[in-house]
């Protein structure tokens, strides 16, 4: 009796699951590389002065002389100025009275010059010629529009080509053919779960009232590479 009923136990143990039918949610993923052909600069400039105007009139005639420099290295750059401020710079010394306001001993002046370019083999000749007149305050590098939009169909490929080869390792767990599956459903970047990072905040602003205009060796830059990730989900179910 004992025998008849392990017999029958492992029989019913290696019997084949029935897998028809079953819906099968399948998440996939994959990544384009490309390198960088774009670079977004940021340069600034402050000055300080007992006197607003002074420091105004330093702060807008160099801001105009780098712009002058950086069109001149290279006239394909797209210039943006932004951040223009001015406020006032107390003595830590100084006593506080009561329902009197305080006096500045000076004034900062500050502006901020940002610069688009594809031309990154003179990038660095530009950077130090700029840095002249002007600090370099801020530096990324990214992909241009048309490449973006040339490597989102290579990344939709990539993670396509992925979703496939998980589904036939998965039916092939299964003991399935992968040509039963029939695809029901498939969710593009996993509802927004993909969210590329390309907005990068400049560094605090950091004084340059003493530079000179003295010759500056020029920098060293690596733009690398962008990685572009695609997830993808798909929902489906074996006949």
């Amino acid at each position: 009796m004992l025998v008849l009923a392990a017999a029958g136990w492992n029989a019913c143990a290696q019997a084949p699951v029935q897998t028809a039918g079953t819906l099968v949610i399948v998440p996939a993923y994959a990544e384009v590389k490309y390198p960088n052909d774009e670079a977004h600069v940021t340069f600034m400039i402050e000055e300080q002065d007992k006197d607003k105007s002074v420091a105004a009139s330093r702060v807008n005639q160099k801001m105009k002389e780098g712009i002058d420099i950086i069109r001149r290295e290279d006239p394909q750059a797209t210039l943006r100025t932004r951040g223009y401020y001015t406020y006032p710079v107390y003595p830590d010394d100084q006593p506080r009275v009561s329902n009197r306001p305080r006096q500045p001993s000076a004034w900062r002046v500050g502006h901020y010059l940002e610069m688009t370019t594809t031309n990154l083999t003179g990038l660095s000749r530009t950077a130090a010629s700029a840095q002249r007149v002007l600090a370099l305050n801020g530096l990324y590098f990214s992909l241009t529009e048309p490449t973006s939009r040339k490597l989102d169909a290579k990344r939709i490929e990539a993670a396509y080509a992925n979703l496939g080869e998980r589904v036939a390792a998965i039916a092939k767990a299964m003991g399935r053919n992968p040509s039963d599956a029939v695809l029901e459903m498939v969710d593009l970047e996993a509802s927004g779960a993909y969210a590329p990072q390309q907005d990068i905040q400049a560094p605090k602003a950091m004084r340059s009232a003493a530079m000179e205009a003295a010759p500056v060796e020029e920098p060293s830059f690596e733009p690398g590479e962008a990685t572009l990730g695609m997830r993808i989900v798909g929902k489906l179910r074996f006949r």
